[in-house]
């Protein structure tokens, strides 16, 4: 079973950077389509971005396109979100998800299409 860890939360200002990982053990990593969710107390969890088996593909949400990368080193079972220009908005836990084999694109927003999710990161941005 794929077990997934998440690091690299903390307290940032607006306009700061940080860099999640998430650490996989006991599984595929390597062939999976892994992503970042996001959410705040009230809210549903959501989705952040996605990226390939390979490297090769990522989407993003529109509200992080252009500020955040999602990134993967699978020699290193490790995948990655790099956050620049942080606002208060972002202020969550963030999650790391491992799809579900055979995932199809236009799937990978969907919390559904997860079979596996870390504990989550808090990460806190302050204006």
């Amino acid at each position: 079973q794929l077990q997934l860890v998440e690091s690299g939360g903390g307290l940032v200002q607006a306009g700061g950077s940080l860099r999640l990982s998430c650490a996989a053990s006991g599984g595929i990593f390597s062939s999976a389509t892994l992503a970042w969710f996001r959410q705040v107390p009230g809210k549903e969890r959501e989705f952040v971005a996605a990226i390939s088996w390979s490297g090769g593909s990522t989407y993003d949400a529109d509200s992080v396109k252009g500020r955040f990368t999602i990134s993967r080193d699978n020699a290193k079972n490790t995948v990655y979100l790099q956050m620049n220009n942080l606002k208060p908005e972002d202020t969550a836990v963030y999650y790391c998800a491992a799809a579900r084999t055979g995932t199809a694109r236009w799937a990978w927003d969907s919390r559904g299409a997860y079979a596996y999710w870390g504990q989550g990161t808090q990460v806190t941005v302050s204006s």
